[in-house]
């Protein structure tokens, strides 16, 4: 599941899609260069301004954020950074190829 946060009050509206069944809202996900933030989020979401406008250089503001969130039986159990230091230093087989 990925959920999202979007700040609507800086949506762009002159870029809204008229369609068929309404208006539609472009977003675009951007990963975090850093990866998980101190605050979970994967990554930030900004407004896809369509292609004539991005090729002028304009960029969408950034709306807001968004979390990975992974069903608990996919989730890593949760270990200190003691334990695993300590599990490693067991570990006789070191394998490592360099």
């Amino acid at each position: 599941m990925i959920t999202l946060s979007v700040n609507v009050t800086k949506i762009d509206k002159t870029a809204l899609i008229d369609g068929k069944n309404g208006k539609y809202l472009s977003l675009v996900l951007f990963e975090n260069k850093k990866g998980i933030d101190q605050y979970g989020n994967a990554g930030f979401i900004t407004q896809d301004l369509g292609r004539e406008r991005r090729e002028k250089g304009e960029k969408g503001e950034i709306l807001g954020n968004y979390k990975v969130i992974l069903p608990r039986h996919q989730q890593a159990p949760a270990q200190s950074q003691s334990q695993q230091t300590d599990s490693w230093a067991k570990d006789e087989d070191d394998s490592i190829p360099f």
